[in-house]
């Protein structure tokens, strides 16, 4: 027999998916030609020493995707093609591009993103999901509203009024997979080519979402108070995205003063604020300052928060509160959309924050940040001294070290990775980088061993590998 297949029997692919491979390369390769007559099924499967079953799945495979003719009282034959197979080479492996989170194993990643995943309590978790599909049975299996699931939005109406300050009912209240989809919806209730004020430096991810859109991205400067309401009255966009109560990547907490003039401003134009609370919940020193949502009287802020950061950032739960002018067409809008979260995630997050363990366990995971960011800070201070400086410290996950007389961003970037050690440049988040030394770091998902290791690797590799001390 001329075509002679080789199977493995010991390994774990089946034998017809083996035979099925063979036949497709051979004719790829140009080593069966097109109008081949194969062996029969029966004369292969004896002399392979197979089931005939075996044979006919591969032949019926093959035969389904045009690589074989069955020619009735004739046989098997390999197709007639119009291209040539033999000179179709295989496409070359692409180039695995590392993604944000993707990191090699021993590399101490000060990622901004991150959070401590080892205290999550999965055994409750675990415990929560089971229940609430004990619980809802088969009307869970169901589309739910487009707008998310009545109970996480009471919940979350509760919580945000007892934690953050926000004034709402539920049915201001739209869930979505993560704050871009949330800010896609948005796009749609107002016009293309809308304009909207954008902290800069801000969230690169958010402002790329807003452009996509359709909006007009205006930078808006800001000052060690957060954005400028001078500039605002200035350029007089139609929206104001800023993150009051932690200034993306800069780390200031907006005071109550400036929290004031921009609701006045946006009372007086019309205008509406973009408060995206990302990280309100972990505030270091004093009370967490209410939301501007919770300030405003004259409905002119949408707040966006979400559990990205309080519990684990796979669930891609986020929240939206629209001001009432803006509930009508909001809802309207998210039935098109339909709804972007597991309606099973949703009552679990519920039952999770009705039975409490979602407020305990933020108040672990408080103090938890509290001691990983005194770890960094005293990390910092006893390695760098005088030749760096903090920003953003008192709130969040993340901090700006500055480094004095670095070369650029780009070489305190590559020197750490030398190193081992992963950090991310502050420029960025602007819309024209200044000539800024500053790095972020982020400190959630780091032990305080990592913390303290990584500070000591990269005093080594910005200082003693060659850098000038002042």
């Amino acid at each position: 027999m001329d075509i002679t297949p080789f199977l493995s029997r010991s390994g774990s692919e089946p034998l017809y998916q083996q035979l099925y491979a063979f036949f497709k390369r051979s004719i790829h390769s140009g080593h069966i030609k097109p109008g081949t007559k194969l062996p029969s099924k029966r004369m292969l499967a004896k002399h392979l020493n197979v089931s005939l079953t075996t044979v006919e799945h591969a032949y019926e495979q093959l035969a389904a995707e045009g690589y074989l003719l069955s020619k009735p009282r004739k046989g098997w034959f390999a197709a007639e093609a119009e291209g040539d197979f033999a000179q179709t080479a295989p496409p070359p492996p692409a180039e695995k591009e590392l993604e944000e989170h993707e990191t090699a194993a021993d590399m101490i990643d000060f990622h901004h993103g991150h959070v401590d995943l080892a205290s999550f309590p999965v055994s409750q978790w675990k415990k929560t999901l089971a229940k609430t599909v004990g619980e809802s049975g088969y009307d869970l299996f169901q589309s739910g509203p487009p707008a998310g699931d009545i109970p996480l939005r009471k919940m979350i109406a509760v919580y945000l009024r007892e934690s953050r300050g926000v004034v709402c009912s539920p049915e201001q209240i739209i869930i979505g997979a993560g704050t871009p989809v949330l800010l896609q919806l948005l796009c749609h209730l107002f016009p293309k080519g809308t304009t909207v004020g954008f902290e800069d430096p801000g969230f690169h991810r958010s402002k790329t979402v807003l452009k996509t859109g359709g909006f007009n991205v205006v930078p808006i400067a800001v000052d060690e108070s957060g954005i400028s309401v001078q500039d605002l009255e200035q350029y007089q966009p139609q929206l104001a995205y800023t993150t009051p109560s932690h200034q993306f990547p800069l780390g200031m907490i907006m005071p109550v003063g400036r929290r004031l003039q921009l609701l006045d401003w946006a009372a007086a134009t019309g205008a509406y604020i973009i408060e995206d609370d990302y990280d309100g919940e972990f505030r270091y020193a004093g009370q967490p300052i209410p939301s501007l949502q919770g300030l405003d009287r004259n409905d002119r802020v949408i707040y966006l928060g979400t559990f990205s950061k309080s519990l684990i950032p796979s669930l891609r739960i986020s929240y939206m509160v629209l001001p009432f002018p803006l509930v009508k067409e909001g809802l309207n809008m998210a039935s098109l959309f339909k709804q972007t979260v597991s309606r099973h995630v949703q009552h679990a997050i519920a039952l999770f924050m009705k039975n409490g363990d979602y407020q305990r366990h933020l108040n672990r995971m408080r103090t938890l940040y509290r001691k990983k960011r005194k770890t960094l800070l005293d990390a910092i201070k006893r390695e760098f001294g005088g030749h760096a400086a903090v920003r953003g410290e008192n709130a969040g996950l993340h901090i700006i070290l500055e480094v004095k007389s670095a070369p650029s961003e780009e070489w305190l970037t590559q020197k750490a990775l030398e190193k081992g050690v992963k950090v991310y440049p502050a420029s960025v988040s602007y819309v024209t980088p200044p000539e800024t030394h500053a790095v972020l770091l982020g400190f959630g998902g780091l032990s305080e061993k990592s913390i303290a290791d990584g500070i000591k690797k990269l005093k080594t590799a910005w200082f003693n590998g060659g850098q000038s001390q002042d």
